[in-house]
């Protein structure tokens, strides 16, 4: 039997209306906080605005997911830097 793995994908809508399509690549624990490290499936990787997008994961009082962006450019780093090592871990460990 052959199981079928794909990438994930989410659509958002920012407090202005207009929605994204995302690509989730993987999510992290970082400081007793859950992120979310997406890439934008509705942009061309050409496009100057294309990259990673991180937001930080949250349950609503509904227990609905709710994503929100990380305002503090610090804690945006170091978590922009935990999934760099955490994602391409692997990476370096067949490189040695």
């Amino acid at each position: 039997m052959s199981e079928e793995f794909g990438p994930d994908f989410i659509t958002i809508e920012d407090e202005d209306g207009n929605t994204s399509e995302l690509e989730i690549l993987d999510s992290l624990e970082f400081n007793g906080k859950t992120y979310v490290a997406f890439l934008p499936a509705d942009m061309e990787e050409t496009d100057p605005d294309y990259g990673m997008i991180i937001l930080h994961a949250l349950t609503d009082e509904h227990g609905e997911d709710v994503f929100e962006d990380v305002e503090d450019e610090e804690e945006l780093q170091a978590v922009y830097e935990a999934f760099m090592n955490f994602l391409f871990a692997d990476e370096d460990e067949e490189e040695e």
